[in-house]
Protein backbone atom coordinates (compact mmCIF):
# COMPACT_ATOMS: atom_id res chain seq x y z
CA UNK A 1 0.00 0.00 0.00
CA UNK A 2 2.76 2.52 0.97
CA UNK A 3 4.49 1.52 -2.71
CA UNK A 4 1.30 2.10 -4.35
CA UNK A 5 0.75 5.61 -2.36
CA UNK A 6 4.15 6.73 -3.48
CA UNK A 7 4.20 5.72 -6.58
CA UNK A 8 0.67 7.72 -7.25
CA UNK A 9 1.91 10.80 -4.90
CA UNK A 10 5.57 10.67 -7.66
CA UNK A 11 2.65 11.04 -10.58
CA UNK A 12 1.31 13.75 -9.49
CA UNK A 13 -2.41 11.59 -8.94
CA UNK A 14 -2.32 11.82 -4.92
CA UNK A 15 -2.87 15.04 -3.87
CA UNK A 16 -2.67 16.07 0.11
CA UNK A 17 -5.86 17.58 0.99
CA UNK A 18 -5.49 21.84 1.70
CA UNK A 19 -7.91 23.61 4.11
CA UNK A 20 -9.86 25.94 2.24
CA UNK A 21 -8.20 29.78 1.96
CA UNK A 22 -10.27 32.19 4.45
CA UNK A 23 -12.19 34.40 1.59
CA UNK A 24 -10.67 38.12 0.89
CA UNK A 25 -12.23 40.63 3.17
CA UNK A 26 -14.61 42.91 0.19
CA UNK A 27 -13.13 46.53 0.75
CA UNK A 28 -16.44 47.62 -0.08
CA UNK A 29 -18.29 46.32 3.48
CA UNK A 30 -15.05 45.81 5.63
CA UNK A 31 -14.21 48.94 7.40
CA UNK A 32 -11.39 50.78 5.86
CA UNK A 33 -8.37 50.72 7.38
CA UNK A 34 -8.63 54.84 7.11
CA UNK A 35 -12.03 56.40 7.57
CA UNK A 36 -14.29 56.80 4.76
CA UNK A 37 -17.58 58.59 6.15
CA UNK A 38 -17.47 62.66 7.14
CA UNK A 39 -19.21 63.52 10.51
CA UNK A 40 -22.94 63.79 9.62
CA UNK A 41 -22.48 67.27 11.27
CA UNK A 42 -19.60 68.78 11.47
CA UNK A 43 -19.26 67.50 15.45
CA UNK A 44 -17.10 65.38 16.40
CA UNK A 45 -18.79 65.39 19.89
CA UNK A 46 -19.68 61.88 20.83
CA UNK A 47 -22.45 62.09 24.01
CA UNK A 48 -22.99 58.74 23.72
CA UNK A 49 -20.84 55.85 22.13
CA UNK A 50 -21.88 52.54 20.83
CA UNK A 51 -22.77 50.02 23.56
CA UNK A 52 -23.06 46.47 21.60
CA UNK A 53 -25.87 44.41 22.64
CA UNK A 54 -25.39 40.77 24.20
CA UNK A 55 -27.37 39.34 21.04
CA UNK A 56 -29.84 40.60 17.85
CA UNK A 57 -32.75 41.51 20.82
CA UNK A 58 -30.40 42.69 23.78
CA UNK A 59 -30.35 46.18 24.99
CA UNK A 60 -27.60 47.92 23.69
CA UNK A 61 -27.05 51.43 21.71
CA UNK A 62 -26.69 50.71 18.37
CA UNK A 63 -25.06 53.68 17.35
CA UNK A 64 -23.24 56.74 18.79
CA UNK A 65 -25.20 60.19 19.84
CA UNK A 66 -23.20 62.87 18.19
CA UNK A 67 -24.04 66.56 20.07
CA UNK A 68 -25.53 68.58 17.95
CA UNK A 69 -27.78 71.74 18.15
CA UNK A 70 -31.51 71.79 16.72
CA UNK A 71 -31.58 73.05 13.29
CA UNK A 72 -28.18 72.05 12.21
CA UNK A 73 -27.74 70.81 8.88
CA UNK A 74 -27.01 66.99 8.79
CA UNK A 75 -25.21 65.37 6.08
CA UNK A 76 -24.59 62.25 3.92
CA UNK A 77 -21.76 60.43 5.45
CA UNK A 78 -20.57 59.13 2.30
CA UNK A 79 -22.12 58.44 -1.15
CA UNK A 80 -25.22 56.53 -1.74
CA UNK A 81 -28.92 56.34 -2.67
CA UNK A 82 -31.78 57.43 0.55
CA UNK A 83 -33.44 54.01 0.86
CA UNK A 84 -35.88 55.93 3.68
CA UNK A 85 -36.94 59.29 4.62
CA UNK A 86 -39.39 59.58 7.33
CA UNK A 87 -40.56 58.91 10.71
CA UNK A 88 -40.17 56.36 12.96
CA UNK A 89 -41.48 55.55 16.22
CA UNK A 90 -42.36 59.11 15.78
CA UNK A 91 -38.88 60.04 15.21
CA UNK A 92 -37.39 61.24 11.79
CA UNK A 93 -34.87 59.13 10.30
CA UNK A 94 -32.79 59.13 6.79
CA UNK A 95 -31.58 55.91 5.89
CA UNK A 96 -28.52 55.65 2.91
CA UNK A 97 -27.57 53.11 0.82
CA UNK A 98 -23.76 52.97 0.77
CA UNK A 99 -23.35 49.81 -1.35
CA UNK A 100 -21.70 46.76 -0.60
CA UNK A 101 -24.04 45.88 2.31
CA UNK A 102 -23.50 49.36 4.30
CA UNK A 103 -26.05 51.22 5.37
CA UNK A 104 -26.09 54.41 7.53
CA UNK A 105 -29.45 55.96 9.29
CA UNK A 106 -29.56 59.48 10.75
CA UNK A 107 -32.18 59.33 13.31
CA UNK A 108 -34.11 62.96 14.88
CA UNK A 109 -33.26 64.32 11.33
CA UNK A 110 -35.81 66.14 9.37
CA UNK A 111 -35.71 65.44 5.99
CA UNK A 112 -34.87 67.32 2.83
CA UNK A 113 -34.34 64.58 1.31
CA UNK A 114 -36.57 61.65 -0.41
CA UNK A 115 -36.19 57.78 -0.96
CA UNK A 116 -34.37 56.99 -4.33
CA UNK A 117 -31.91 60.55 -4.12
CA UNK A 118 -28.52 59.79 -5.18
CA UNK A 119 -26.56 61.81 -2.54
CA UNK A 120 -23.11 62.66 -2.66
CA UNK A 121 -20.57 62.48 0.72
CA UNK A 122 -20.99 66.13 2.48
CA UNK A 123 -24.23 66.64 0.73
CA UNK A 124 -27.71 68.17 3.20
CA UNK A 125 -30.14 65.09 3.87
CA UNK A 126 -31.72 67.51 6.34
CA UNK A 127 -32.27 69.13 9.83
CA UNK A 128 -31.26 67.96 13.28
CA UNK A 129 -34.80 68.03 15.00
CA UNK A 130 -36.09 67.16 18.49
CA UNK A 131 -36.35 62.82 18.43
CA UNK A 132 -33.54 60.34 19.77
CA UNK A 133 -32.05 62.89 22.65
CA UNK A 134 -34.03 66.10 24.35
CA UNK A 135 -34.60 69.32 23.42
CA UNK A 136 -32.58 70.33 26.45
CA UNK A 137 -29.37 68.31 24.62
CA UNK A 138 -30.77 67.85 21.19
CA UNK A 139 -28.11 64.96 19.35
CA UNK A 140 -28.12 62.97 15.98
CA UNK A 141 -27.89 59.60 16.64
CA UNK A 142 -25.58 57.51 13.89
CA UNK A 143 -26.37 53.99 13.12
CA UNK A 144 -24.53 51.98 11.13
CA UNK A 145 -25.60 48.57 9.28
CA UNK A 146 -23.19 45.88 7.71
CA UNK A 147 -25.13 42.94 5.85
CA UNK A 148 -28.14 43.56 7.82
CA UNK A 149 -26.66 43.53 11.01
CA UNK A 150 -25.93 47.00 13.89
CA UNK A 151 -22.42 47.43 13.74
CA UNK A 152 -19.93 50.38 15.03
CA UNK A 153 -20.32 53.51 13.26
CA UNK A 154 -16.75 54.64 14.43
CA UNK A 155 -14.25 52.82 12.74
CA UNK A 156 -16.21 54.49 9.16
CA UNK A 157 -15.04 58.24 10.90
CA UNK A 158 -12.31 60.41 11.66
CA UNK A 159 -10.95 60.74 15.30
CA UNK A 160 -14.11 62.26 17.48
CA UNK A 161 -13.37 64.98 19.85
CA UNK A 162 -12.49 63.39 23.17
CA UNK A 163 -12.28 65.41 26.68
CA UNK A 164 -8.89 66.20 27.35
CA UNK A 165 -8.34 66.76 31.02
CA UNK A 166 -6.13 69.74 31.49
CA UNK A 167 -3.79 70.49 34.76
CA UNK A 168 -5.41 72.43 37.69
CA UNK A 169 -2.95 75.10 36.76
CA UNK A 170 -4.44 75.94 33.96
CA UNK A 171 -8.29 75.51 34.80
CA UNK A 172 -9.94 78.92 34.27
CA UNK A 173 -10.32 81.36 36.99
Amino acid sequence: MIRLTLVLALLGLVVAPTPDPAPAPDPATAPATAPRWVWPTGSRVVERPWEPPADDYAAGHRGIDVAAPLGTTAVAVEDGVVTFAGPVGGRPVVTIDHGGGLVSTLDSVQPSVARGDVVGQGDPVGLVAVGHCSAAEPCLHLGARLDGRYVDPTPYLPAAAWPVLLPESAWPG
